[in-house]
């Protein structure tokens, strides 16, 4: 993702090859958003539809581009390695009066690492209001997994003024965890 604070002067051709990795010919900005029955479908700059090649090409308006480019659509989680990390992870939100949550998770887990990538574009979502650890209950001292009171993995856990507010299970389908996680944030912030 572009970031304009210290890029700000990118043209928008530049900024196009590295958003969407595609570049026409002619200049102009393109990417490959899914297929319909006649072939990829593409989305162009500018403010018309073209049929080329059994490939049926959507338009985006240049403005809206500019308006996404700037919200991140993943979030890297922070990894918490020690209770003294995690202990002073909760003091500064507690601090800031900034809720959290933290993924329990372990690299054996299959569900654990096919969450993970899922809940960091939900972190996007509720950047900067929230943010988002994990843990990997294998490299941490047991006192931290004490701590947390964690007996299954993944655990998706809420901490809001230092103090366990709810969690998620997520031994079912990612989507689901996914909708839990987002009902619990509502239900807490």
């Amino acid at each position: 993702m572009a970031a304009f604070t210290q890029n700000s002067f990118l043209p928008y051709r530049e900024l196009c090859t590295r958003e969407y990795g595609m570049q026409l010919s002619n200049g102009r900005c393109c990417s490959v958003v899914g297929s319909s029955g006649r072939g990829l479908v593409r989305r162009l700059e500018s403010d018309r539809i073209i049929i080329k090649r059994k490939a049926r090409v959507e338009v985006q308006k240049s403005g809206a581009f500019w308006q996404n480019a700037s919200k991140p659509t993943s979030v890297d989680m922070e990894s918490i390695n020690s209770l003294e990390e995690f202990e002073e992870i909760l003091r500064q939100s507690q601090e800031n009066s900034q809720p959290i949550i933290v993924d329990w998770m372990a690299a054996w887990c299959r569900k654990c690492i096919y969450l993970k990538p899922k809940l960091e574009k939900l972190a996007a979502e509720f950047y900067p209001r929230i943010k988002f650890y994990v843990v990997d209950v294998n490299k941490v001292p047991q006192t931290l997994v004490k701590r947390g009171n964690i007996s299954k993995m993944p655990t998706i856990q809420m901490w809001k003024d230092g103090e366990w507010k709810a969690e998620v299970i997520g031994g079912h389908k990612a989507w689901l965890v996914l909708d839990e996680v987002r009902e619990m944030i509502q239900k807490n912030v």
